[in-house]
């Protein structure tokens, strides 16, 4: 069955690309779900129009991102480690820890989103990469400071 496609499908193709797939994966899944239509004459007449709605939502969305981007960047995070002799960390500051403090001031951002290489073993200020869109990458200023104890 031939189809167009409303969305960006990995592996599959583009939104407004015209694919031949199974009948089945069309009616049961990519039709029902408002991935795709069905390939006729008018539907293809209707290609440019779907292709104009998604780039209008991802416009949208890049200039969400862009705003959020901005608000990211005018904060700092400060994580609170324990440390041993000679200043050594304990453990160490992840992307779920980074993302954590993020919700506590207010900004929801998965963890998935904070591209870290790997995680944070060192006292110090740490540039974080955040990515907010595939072409919007906001950078988090982290304060990673020895943990006062009590007495």
């Amino acid at each position: 069955m031939k189809i167009i496609l409303k969305e960006d499908l990995e592996k599959l193709g583009k939104a407004g690309d015209v694919v031949q797939v199974k009948d089945g994966y069309a009616r049961n899944f990519l039709v029902p779900r408002n991935l795709a239509v069905v390939a006729t004459k008018g539907s293809l007449a209707s290609i440019e129009k779907i292709l104009k709605e998604k780039q209008l939502r991802e416009n949208k969305r890049k200039k969400e991102a862009l705003a959020l981007k901005d608000k990211v960047e005018g904060i700092s995070c400060t994580a609170e480690v324990l440390v041993g002799e000679e200043d050594k960390v304990f453990g160490s500051v992840t992307a779920i820890e980074i993302s954590r403090m993020l919700k506590d001031k207010g900004f929801f951002i998965d963890k998935r989103s904070i591209e870290m290489e790997e995680p944070i073993k060192a006292l110090g200020v740490f540039s974080v990469p955040v990515r907010l869109h595939p072409e919007v990458t906001a950078s988090l200023k982290l304060w990673v400071v020895k943990k006062e104890e009590k007495k």
